[in-house]
């Protein structure tokens, strides 16, 4: 009878041992995945009265930013809690040169919602990009700081929309209507068109009231 020869081994190198690339170490000096943000988003249906919890991370973008910026001024109580890179070029005009005002401007937006976020205030940001990796870095600084997040889309007639913008939007109310923003981070996420952002009322940022015993 012919005898087997010697079992052989074979290595595997770290890479290799799972199949999911997120499980694999990284090679030495190669950089870190940043963590992902997967949550799972409930798609809320428009009403007269938004609630909040304390402490939340809520970007609210639109095509319009007049229509966006006069949803919030009626609606948001607390000024403080209401970040905005216009808010802040503002702050800054006549204090930085000119070619250093949109950078100055980043960062201090950056800044300013780190430090809410940090002591557990509500941030309500108006962003004016409606690209996903515009609301990246706060999304992620929210998570980091395990602050819920919330999106709000509000909707503006065809004519509002600039050509430029079009594929992001229609991009972020596919994503929206589909409920996949979760991968973004975003717990929560909400569209107001037509008459709906009309409607709303109120938006609070409390606990949700207790249910009588």
């Amino acid at each position: 009878m012919a005898s087997r020869g010697p079992a052989r081994s074979v290595k595997i190198s770290d890479d290799e041992r799972t199949g999911w690339s997120s499980d694999r170490p990284r090679r030495d000096g190669a950089p870190q995945r940043p963590p992902d943000l997967t949550v799972h988003c409930r798609v809320l249906a428009p009403a007269d009265r938004l609630r909040y919890s304390p402490g939340s991370l809520v970007i609210v973008l639109s095509a319009s930013a007049a229509e966006r910026d006069r949803f919030l001024e009626r609606l948001i109580e607390d000024r403080a809690s209401l970040l905005s890179l216009g808010k802040v070029r503002a702050l800054l005009a006549g204090r930085v040169a000119e070619e250093d005002l949109e950078s100055r401007a980043q960062e201090l937006l950056a800044a300013a919602v780190a430090k809410r976020l940090e002591n557990r205030e509500t941030v309500v940001l108006a962003l004016d990009a409606l690209e996903a990796s515009a609301r990246e870095g706060f999304v992620r600084l929210a998570a980091a700081h395990k602050r819920p997040r919330h999106l709000i889309l509000i909707e503006t007639t065809r004519d509002q929309v600039q050509e430029e913008d079009a594929a992001a939007l229609n991009e972020l109310r596919r994503a929206l209507d589909a409920g996949e923003l979760g991968a973004e981070g975003f717990q929560t996420a909400l569209r107001l068109g037509g008459g709906s952002a009309a409607e709303v009322k109120r938006i609070l940022f409390r606990p949700p009231p207790r249910d009588d015993d």
